[in-house]
């Protein structure tokens, strides 16, 4: 008895534990953003609160989100997935209908209604990871069957990287398969349809990069930096220019002056450099610790989940947040090629913080299921191909 309430109290303050994690985020990222906008927006909307504004609307909305889905009753969340994965399907395909989709920046990701704007791939970040743990636990005995175990997933995953992809997306189409195939792995998928999907994925991946023009600048730039200084590589070259001179404590928060005009949309994708140069060497180590605990209260939670379904949600959520912060810096510090991948919890945009705080809510239910499940001995995967119960 005594191990078992021993059990149950550890995993409560690692519960505990996930949500400060996931306020002081979400506090880093605001103040971040604040400064980071704030003389882009006094200049181009004549409010330099313009973007915390907006921000701080969409991120009460999305700590709602986060106790919703932290509380949700998973079993009964499984029974809306088909109508979740449609209603993302639909609302990509309206972004390539004209006068529904808005274009910016040679894209058109976004839907429009009045001033508020929604980019759906962003929902395609927690409807297909959850899509998929559904699916591939209902179908964890017949994975050996490639045309009813594989193939049905690997269709949909296939539908909205191409829905993604023709919203001139390329790069978050790429990050969604690569999620999937994170997933697929851990499901248990035959290693000879895995390196067969990879083996597939990466020349089709290379041929789609040459489809167009600024894929193609934007990978000689970073293989060849001094290559268009001015053009495809200034973004990245200014970025790393505000990151070196940051030195071991920063600039200080408000004080940074690379935001000022050096780095074109720095509140958005590229807000990490704005981040490091006034937080400096201390706040790069704050930033990546706040992550790594993310992660591995995340992946606990999927290790010690009573059902497959659980492990495969809370791990995809996981890596998908976590991975999605490592490219964005990796991007940021001129490391990768130039993507539009955004910041978790720090980059502007109402979309991707409410996606980022669901999955995060999710990720919590998972943890939180598994602490009240916990019974102290080793973990036994079960797999609820039939009705779940009330916890699952």
């Amino acid at each position: 008895m005594y191990q078992f309430d021993a059990e149950r109290s550890q995993d409560q303050k690692t519960v505990h534990l996930f949500y400060f994690c996931v306020i002081l985020l979400l506090g880093t990222g605001l103040v971040t953003l604040y400064s980071a906008s704030y003389s882009f927006a006094a200049r181009f909307f004549r409010d330099g609160n313009y973007f915390i504004i907006r921000q701080l609307i969409f991120a009460v909305i999305g700590v709602a989100a986060f106790f919703v889905f932290s509380y949700i009753s998973l079993s009964a969340l499984r029974k809306f997935v088909l109508p979740l994965v449609c209603i993302a399907a639909f609302l990509c395909i309206l972004t390539l209908i004209p006068g529904i989709g808005v274009e910016r920046y040679g894209a058109s990701r976004w839907i429009e209604i009045g001033s508020v704007s929604y980019q759906p791939s962003e929902m395609v970040k927690f409807v297909l990871p959850l899509y998929l743990a559904h699916l591939l636990d209902k179908k964890a005995n017949n994975l050996d069957n490639f045309y009813s175990g594989i193939l049905p997933p690997v269709i949909v995953t296939g539908l909205f990287f191409g829905l993604i992809y023709m919203q001139n997306n390329f790069s978050t189409a790429v990050f969604i398969v690569f999620n999937a195939m994170i997933i697929f792995f851990l499901a248990g998928m035959r290693y000879r349809y895995f390196f067969a999907a990879v083996a597939m994925i990466i020349p089709v991946s290379a041929l789609l990069i040459f489809t167009k023009e600024h894929r193609v600048r934007r990978l000689v730039s970073f293989l060849r930096p001094e290559w268009d200084p001015m053009g495809a590589g200034f973004q990245v070259n200014a970025s790393r220019d505000a990151i070196v001179s940051s030195g071991f404590f920063g600039k200080g928060i408000g004080e940074g002056t690379r935001k000022i005009a050096s780095i074109p949309e720095i509140h958005s994708d590229f807000i990490f450099s704005a981040y490091v140069e006034e937080t400096g060497f201390i706040g790069i180590l704050l930033f990546f610790a706040l992550f790594a605990v993310f992660g591995v209260i995340g992946y606990r939670a999927a290790l010690k989940s009573k059902t497959v379904f659980g492990r495969l949600l809370a791990a995809g959520l996981t890596t998908m947040i976590v991975s999605q912060a490592l490219l964005n810096t990796a991007v940021v510090s001129g490391a990768l090629p130039a993507t539009g991948i955004p910041l978790p919890f720090f980059s502007a945009g109402g979309s991707s913080l409410v996606t980022t705080l669901i999955c995060a809510g999710l990720i919590t239910n998972v943890a939180r299921k598994a602490g009240l499940n916990s019974n102290g001995c080793s973990v036994d995967i079960t797999y609820d191909n039939q009705e779940e119960n009330d916890e699952y």
